[in-house]
Parts: C-alpha cells; structure tokens; sequence
C-alpha cells in the first residue's frame, strides 16, 4: 500500500514499501494528508494503428 510520508514544495512524498516516490501535490485529492494511504492506477492509452505499421 501507498502511504503519504511528507509534502517537500510541491510535492508528496509517496511511500511504497522502502521506496520513496515525488508525486506532484496536484494530482492528489484535496484534502489528502500526511498519513494517508493512497492507490495510484496507471494505464497505457492504445492508439489506432496505422494500416501498413507493425
């Protein structure tokens, strides 16, 4: 699980484990706080394919 260490500027400190992460305040929910824990979901966006491009 994902936990908020601290906020350094404009950043939140996510921990994973003993793994540090920067994540831009902005992209948290407002109102998230030192302590929380957070899920953060990445995806990749497919594009169309091009006919002819493998």
């Amino acid at each position: 699980m994902l936990t908020i260490d601290r906020f350094e500027g404009e950043y939140a400190l996510i921990r994973l484990n003993k793994r540090i992460f920067h994540i831009p305040k902005v992209l948290l929910p407002k109102g998230a706080k030192r302590g929380d824990r957070v899920r953060i979901e990445i995806t990749v966006e497919e594009e169309p394919q091009e006919s002819g491009k493998e």
